[in-house]
């Protein structure tokens, strides 16, 4: 029976120094991790005006610096637009493009460019297979290159921008969604008979 204390006493021991060794391993760590941070001062009132101007002097910069890109206006003469307009109605014609429409903008005040032709197709096939066409027509019947095109991704609704002449190839639905005649009511219509 005392052998039991004595390892009792024994055991006490040397969980006490593991102790001892855990805590100063764990203090000898954090320090070593602790780093000083400097003391921020205040500043002031001459610095922060300071900063402030250098501030101000590099956003008006940026302002200065900073191009946006705005839509070019194109002119073009009557005959040169009208050969446009041909080329556009044709390339939809090619590929049976359904009920096209021009809506002549140049009569309303704000416009976004003078010409909307608009048609709908069947599918999305349909509707890419179209836009291929009038801009392949174009570009071989009057040398001209669109200025930008969108909507190729999902075929529901592909605008293809000649600057005086945006042309709007839609999905049957999303036409009648969107209506564009109907935003555009003070535009002179005409309908190609299909």
């Amino acid at each position: 029976m005392a052998k039991t204390p004595v390892k009792k006493a024994a055991a006490k021991k040397t969980v006490k120094a593991a102790a001892k060794k855990v805590v100063k391993s764990k203090s000898v760590s954090a320090k070593k991790t602790i780093k000083k941070v400097p003391v921020k001062k205040a500043l002031t009132d001459k610095e922060r005006a300071f900063r402030e101007a250098n501030v101000i002097a590099n956003l008006e910069n940026k302002k200065k610096t900073t191009t946006t890109t705005k839509r070019p206006k194109k002119t073009s003469t009557p005959k040169q637009t009208s050969s446009l307009l041909d080329a556009v109605v044709e390339g939809m014609q090619e590929k049976k493009g359904k009920h096209i429409t021009i809506l002549n903008l140049q009569g309303i005040e704000n416009r976004v460019t003078d010409y909307f032709v608009i048609c709908d197709a069947d599918s999305n096939t349909h509707v890419n297979s179209i836009a291929d066409s009038v801009e392949e027509i174009v570009e071989k019947l009057t040398s001209e290159k669109m200025y930008h095109s969108e909507g190729h991704q999902n075929g529901e609704w592909i605008l293809i921008d000649y600057i005086n002449v945006v042309v709007h190839v839609f999905l049957r639905e999303v036409r009648e969604h969107y209506n564009i005649e109907g935003l555009w009511g003070d535009a002179e219509i005409t309908n190609i008979n299909d």
